[in-house]
């Protein structure tokens, strides 16, 4: 529970997880006070905001369903455009006669363009607002699939990912953050957000791979337009350009307490240690995540002599990660978050190795599916970590930088895979 002090018409809130050495009112690492203003007594906060939500009408929990339905499908866009890497990868380095180093520097683009977007969204969320930012997140990606879709010359080629990353950073921070400030069942519609993604994920491989063996193998880019027009579509007809809080009263949800600090969102975000080691967290498990997905078809093919149908390998993954994102929030329950997390990364370890050291293209593909069982709810469960620890009022910037910095991984990682990939090897990628 939350300790609070009532003093002349507010209140000084500290929030219970983060100790007393990072107590925010008295800690020399944050040496600032945050006060949160309230209008009326201290029984507006945790438990009346879980009764409003047991208020709400037929019309508004229709109306919750929708607009979580809604960034659901943004997520699903984020899981297409991250499952369609790999399977084209093979045919984009063919058709630009390319090596590892070079096709590489699809994944550097798609950095610079998360890293900016992860910067942008902390001062774009405080002056436009979550509708107008998350429509714009889709805009740039209908514009970054158009450019990809026409083959252009190499170099514009990767400006398209550039930009389909800031948008990409942009979106995922947003539907990230709404899905945290929910109070109905947080936990659980973190874990189908993301089981969502690992759906686009496993959907989209099936499409590419189809197109890696055609002529007009862009013309899959066109597929991930289709997707991102409906997208955004379906942005603005629900979201209608509001804030955040516009949307939660829509849904009977009271707008969440808000910081009186004189120091700005972003300074007080940054000055927090416990985000910046959830980023960097973020960031390594989703450099894994789409290392796995995006260089393994390549590793299948001149490895274990796969054919051109070893793309599948890789819906084989994003499928695993989407049902253990939801299949397993039960064992997440019953075993501890905290804990589980420790068994799921051995048990990934020695998956991985037997894709290493078994020369079986089918019990390779097994494994890494199973791999991504695995994997998948350890991304629900730190943005749920992250709920927790944080004040109320700095959860949506926060989890909009961790989840932008963290897809940065998705780019950084595939890239240094790919850069020693050139010198040593595609078989390099297991060690790695």
């Amino acid at each position: 529970m939350q300790t609070t002090t009532i003093s002349e018409g507010h209140t000084d809130l500290h929030h219970p997880t983060i100790g007393p050495q990072h107590n925010l009112k008295e800690s020399d690492k944050h040496n600032e006070r945050i006060e949160t203003r309230v209008g009326s007594s201290a029984s507006d906060s945790g438990a009346a905001s879980v009764s409003d939500m047991k208020a709400q009408t037929k019309r508004q929990r229709l109306r919750a369903r929708v607009q979580f339905a809604t960034v659901c499908g943004s997520m699903y866009l984020a899981g297409w455009n991250d499952g369609t890497t790999g399977p084209l990868l093979p045919r984009i380095q063919k058709v630009y006669d390319l090596n590892f180093t070079i096709v590489s520097l699809i994944f550097v683009f798609a950095c610079v363009g998360f890293l900016s977007g992860a910067f942008a969204n902390l001062y774009l969320n405080g002056r436009f607002g979550f509708g107008k930012v998350i429509v714009l997140g889709s805009a740039c990606q209908v514009i970054a699939y158009a450019i990809e879709a026409g083959a252009l010359p190499f170099p514009a080629f990767v400006l398209g990912y550039a930009i389909n990353g800031f948008g990409m950073a942009l979106q995922d921070a947003q539907s990230n953050g709404y899905v945290a400030s929910l109070k109905d069942n947080p936990e659980v519609k973190m874990g189908i957000l993301h089981a969502v993604y690992g759906a686009g994920a496993l959907s989209s491989p099936l499409v590419a791979t189809q197109f890696a063996q055609l002529p007009h193998w862009s013309f899959h880019y066109l597929c991930s337009l289709g997707v991102a027009f409906i997208n955004i579509v379906s942005l603005i007809v629900v979201f209608g350009l509001k804030t955040q809080d516009e949307c939660l009263a829509q849904i009977g949800q009271p707008a969440s307490e808000k910081g009186t600090s004189e120091k700005s969102q972003f300074s007080q975000i940054f000055r927090l240690r416990e985000v910046h080691l959830l980023a960097f967290f973020i960031l390594i498990y989703v450099g894994v995540e789409v290392t796995m997905g995006g260089w393994m078809v390549t590793y299948i093919i001149d490895v274990r002599g796969g054919g051109p149908s070893s793309g599948y390998i890789s819906s084989g993954f994003f499928g695993g990660l989407m049902i253990g994102r939801v299949g397993l929030l039960w064992v997440n329950k019953k075993v501890g978050e905290r804990r589980v997390l420790f068994i799921y990364a051995i048990l990934a370890i020695g998956l991985e190795l037997v894709v290493w050291l078994v020369p079986s293209l089918i019990g390779g593909g097994v494994a890494v599916s199973l791999i991504g069982v695995i994997l998948g709810p350890m991304y629900p469960i730190a943005m749920n970590h992250t709920v927790r620890i944080l004040p109320e009022w700095l959860v949506t910037g926060s989890i909009g930088w961790i989840a932008g910095f963290g897809q940065a991984g998705s780019a950084l990682l595939p890239f240094l895979t790919g850069a020693i990939a050139s010198e040593a090897g595609i078989k390099s990628l297991q060690p790695l």
